[in-house]
């Protein structure tokens, strides 16, 4: 029996692995560079001294002036994105998928210095975002950089792209299993080795060096308690909440984006708009500038009045809304977070069965992943950030419920709507691919009609008469020598041979073996650009054992459709 493997036998797979490590390297300096530059913009606007030391916004003592701050970064960074890169505006999760399935994963240098510098100024200014947008972006371009300095596929470059964004995402949060399931859930498009092996191995790079670099631990840890029975239905009601929050926060955006393209002003211009609004919500609620891990802490641990937190909630929501529909630089996820948090919070006064702390949690994690589309991932990071091992089947009930409300409410998430206007579709569903699923020798003709290269080519068209296909495979004593257009023949001299009749350029002939997947099959018959190739049973026999056309491929997903399409009742008939 023809040996058959699982997985595609890949020789590159420890020079991507060793590229990995690098990378694993780079994403958490990069990470380490982010923060450091946020909190020297967050000193030099708000405190006017040069240093590096984390700072909240909220303790500045400008008065009114804190209300010009915002739209002085954002004025920066619209100069930044009008003469150097536009790719800086928006959250940059969107920008790194366009360039994964859209760009051949080919980033620039100006977006890897431009993007984490922009970034830098708008939350030192006190724009309403998190860091793990522009890490992911930036680790992203400096991965992209270093696969574009050695002899790769876009598919290979690919993989080392999400390999960097998931290596800072590791060092800024410290969360390296949810960051592998956000590049499988978001970023991949695939699960192979080639890309799994090195976006795992950044991820675990960064995350034994995030200690040495950033912090160790988790970032908000939190005791949860034991959840009763009745936490099932609270669970229910709470996802259902966060789906429903999230489905309005998507739609919010988008029609701030609308109101912003509507605007008889160049988009340089609209950052600082945007910075107008935000500096006004700090004059209301400054805790809702900047990052907000304090916030999300003490919402967690319900150290805020309900009042408080309506109000601190509501500003931020807005500020963040129309910060990010100007097209300024800056993340979704420390605000999503913080949205979640403050809902759970609220909610924790109706739902019976846990703590505050665990629907803060829980619901925490359901915006997230509904916003996002990505449920495993959020699981995984609310449980990462937290370490609240008591809270994973909550959390699983949720966050299943919350992205079952986006997928039924919403047409796309928040990161592939931008991506779509841009006239872009992506489908965001797995599926082994039915041609995949078959091989060669499954689906191939094993009566060819061969021609021998002995033969006169009146003798041929005879033998050809009976079938209308456009190529036949000539052989000698059952070796393939090549391919022969039903035309060579029509126009050939009667007694003219078929070997005489081949192209003399001394290439190989073109063929298929038994053991490749019926997608091998299908590329290597697109790249040649015919509709049928022969079949031989080895490299070094090269005899003719059948022929496969793409007739014979459409039958395999013919039978995917059936699955997919026929209901049947099998019992109880």
């Amino acid at each position: 029996m023809t040996h058959k493997r699982d997985y595609t036998a890949d020789l590159r797979l420890p020079l991507l692995s060793l590229l990995a490590i690098v990378i694993g390297v780079l994403g958490t300096g990069a990470a380490w560079l982010l923060l450091k530059l946020i909190a020297l913009c967050t000193n030099l606007f708000y405190f006017q001294r040069l240093s590096t030391e984390a700072v909240s916004p909220s303790t500045n003592t400008l008065g009114w002036l804190a209300a010009l701050v915002p739209v002085v970064g954002a004025l920066i960074v619209g100069l930044m994105a009008r003469y150097g890169s536009d790719k800086i505006r928006g959250h940059g999760i969107p920008e790194a998928i366009e360039a994964i399935l859209f760009g051949k994963s080919r980033m620039s240098a100006k977006v890897a210095l431009l993007k984490p510098l922009s970034s830098g100024i708008v939350i030192g200014s006190g724009g309403p975002f998190g860091a793990e947008g522009p890490i992911i972006m930036t680790g992203g371009s400096l991965a992209s950089l270093l696969a574009q300095c050695f002899p790769v596929t876009a598919a290979e470059r690919k993989s080392l792209l999400v390999a960097g964004a998931c290596a800072g995402m590791t060092a800024i949060f410290g969360t390296p299993v949810a960051a592998v399931l956000l590049a499988i859930e978001l970023l991949l498009f695939e699960l192979k080795p080639r890309s799994l092996l090195p976006v795992v191995l950044a991820c675990a790079t960064a995350g034994f060096l995030r200690p040495l670099a950033i912090d160790a631990g988790p970032l908000f840890p939190l005791p949860v308690g034991s959840p009763g029975l009745i936490a099932f239905l609270s669970c229910l009601a709470a996802g259902l909440a966060s789906g429903v929050l999230a489905a309005v926060l998507t739609l919010a955006l988008y029609r701030v984006e609308d109101g912003f393209h509507r605007l008889p002003l160049h988009w340089m211009w609209w950052p600082a708009i945007g910075g107008v609004v935000v500096g006004l919500g700090g004059m209301v609620e400054p805790r809702a500038l900047g990052v907000g891990y304090d916030v999300i802490a003490d919402l967690l641990h319900n150290h805020i009045i309900a009042s408080a937190a309506l109000s601190l909630l509501a500003v931020k929501a807005v500020i963040w809304l129309v910060a990010l529909g100007s097209g300024t630089s800056g993340g979704v996820l420390a605000p999503l977070l913080m949205l979640g948090a403050g809902l759970g919070m609220l909610l924790s006064h109706w739902l019976p069965g846990g703590t505050p702390a665990l629907w803060a949690l829980v619901c925490m994690a359901g915006v997230l992943g509904s916003v996002l589309g990505a449920p495993l991932t959020a699981i995984v990071f609310a449980f990462g950030l937290t370490g609240a091992s008591d809270a994973l089947l909550p959390l699983m009930v949720t966050c299943a419920v919350a992205y079952g409300v986006n997928v039924l409410l919403m047409k796309r998430s928040i990161m592939t709507e931008k991506i779509a206007r841009r006239g872009l579709h992506v489908h965001r569903e797995y599926g082994v691919d039915p041609l995949e699923r078959h091989h060669v020798e499954d689906l191939m003709s094993v009566t060819p009609t061969t021609l021998d290269a002995a033969l006169p080519a009146l003798r041929c068209s005879v033998i050809a008469s009976g079938d209308s296909h456009r190529y036949y495979p000539v052989t000698d004593n059952g070796r393939l020598l090549g391919m022969l257009p039903r035309q060579a023949l029509e126009l050939a001299a009667a007694e003219q041979t078929c070997r005489a009749l081949l192209p003399q350029s001394g290439l190989a002939p073109d063929y298929l073996l038994p053991q490749m997947s019926a997608r091998a099959a299908a590329g290597r018959m697109a790249g040649l650009g015919v509709a049928r190739l022969p079949v031989v049973d080895s490299i070094k026999g090269m005899r003719v054992i059948g022929m496969l056309a793409l007739s014979d491929l459409v039958r395999a997903v013919a039978t995917h459709a059936a699955e997919e399409s026929v209901r049947e009742r099998l019992l109880g008939r």
